[in-house]
């Protein structure tokens, strides 16, 4: 029998969320989060989807190493642990990949060093990240483990979209440029968009919007991406939960020179206390529908500011591609609030695109059209799945008819 088993890891920096998938058939076997790792309150939820059973336990879990050896016990009590001989490989979420990784990779050491080489440009994810596979490693070394980085989908952009306009000097020594993130979600969602309309990958351009607590968009066409938002880190671009995206680099130095704050400082207040919550103080869209609803002025503010953004990013793909096929929604909040999809797609009937308000209020978990039936540019809800996204990958590279190294 050939193994045909893949577990994906997305390890954070005090989590590990994990997906146990047998890709005959792309059937999802576990699902789990490891939660509050390294505190006396963590806690491991796993869910068997062979049986339906679910189990939790509470307790401290000191590090990644016990998260992961938990995680194969849950995996071994269901019958389909580590040792099985049906496990093909371990397949890990890497946030930035720089320019040297386009394609998912088997992990060896010269790999180690090039993810640990940019922590500087990831210093929040890509330490986890390299935590994660070293564990994994060390449980199954005869294992292949495959690295799927969330930058690799963006790598197709042309210079002028990845450049920055410094000195080339100093970006090409600092290695700057624009990278761009949630790359596997990005190619899952473009390439499921295209499915939805019955045609290849390849004879579609697509917007794709990412909207979740982070956000980004991507202009996608024939399958590759031409431009995305995110740049060297993932502050650029759209309006987020906790971050500011697009804003003039000059607001830096004011904060520094007449605000008196540190770097350290600036970087919190951009990355942590901005966005939607440094606006008002909610990053919850749900809560700040509510607060809408209920007339708060602060929460509409914030609201509008966000669609705004929204908009420009439509509107300046939409001019990068030329011709738009369908502009995609996906991750919690382009899946679930239908007043960000109204809203943001308002008022450019012109371009040909425009949202049905009673397919746009139907709640569903497939991939889904929301514009009227004569729309010239479709508007769809596509859920984005990037732990399948990964494991297709890694299977691929791993699995039958893939390289066996």
């Amino acid at each position: 029998m050939n193994a045909t088993r893949v577990l994906v890891l997305n390890s954070g920096s005090s989590s590990v969320k994990y997906q146990l998938l047998d890709m005959r058939d792309a059937r999802r076997l576990a699902v789990g989060l490891v939660e509050r790792i390294g505190e006396q309150t963590s806690r491991l939820r796993h869910t068997c989807l062979t049986t339906g059973d679910v189990r939790e336990q509470s307790g401290p879990i000191a590090d990644h190493d016990a998260a992961l050896k938990a995680v194969a016990d849950e995996l071994a009590k269901d019958g389909i642990g580590l040792d099985s001989p049906e496990l093909v490989a371990i397949g890990h979420r890497v946030v930035h990949g720089g320019m040297f990784f386009t394609d998912p990779t088997v992990v060896d050491d010269a790999v180690l060093t090039e993810i640990e080489r940019l922590i500087p440009v990831a210093p929040l994810h890509n330490p986890a990240n390299l935590t994660g596979i070293r564990t994994a490693m060390t449980l199954r070394p005869d294992l292949p483990q495959v690295a799927v980085f969330d930058t690799a989908f963006h790598t197709t952009m042309p210079e002028s979209a990845a450049r920055y306009a410094i000195e080339t000097k100093v970006a090409d020594r600092h290695r700057i440029r624009r990278y761009g993130f949630h790359g596997t979600s990005h190619a899952y969602v473009s390439r499921a968009t295209a499915d939805l309309l019955g045609r290849r990958p390849e004879e579609v351009n697509v917007i794709v919007l990412h909207l979740g607590n982070g956000a980004s968009a991507s202009a996608v066409r024939g399958g590759r991406c031409v431009d995305t938002s995110m740049g060297l880190t993932p502050l650029e671009g759209l309006v987020m939960g906790t971050r500011s995206g697009d804003m003039d680099p000059a607001v830096i130095f004011h904060l520094q020179r007449v605000g008196g704050m540190s770097m350290d400082e600036i970087d919190t207040l951009l990355n942590k206390r901005s966005g939607l919550f440094g606006l008002c103080g909610d990053n919850d869209m749900r809560e700040i529908q509510r607060r809408i609803d209920e007339g708060d002025d602060e929460a509409r503010l914030a609201f509008e500011i966000y669609i705004h953004r929204l908009k420009k990013y439509i509107g300046a793909y939409y001019a990068v591609l030329g011709r738009v096929d369908a502009v995609a929604f996906t991750a919690g909040v382009g899946e679930n609030a239908a007043p960000v999809r109204a809203a943001s797609i308002a008022g450019l009937e012109g371009l040909g695109l425009a949202v049905d308000p009673e397919l746009n209020a139907v709640r569903g978990d497939r991939a889904r059209l929301i514009s009227p039936r004569d729309a010239r540019v479709a508007v769809a809800v596509v859920p984005t799945d990037e732990e399948m996204e990964i494991a297709r990958q890694t299977y691929a590279l791993v699995g039958k008819g893939g390289t066996d190294n």
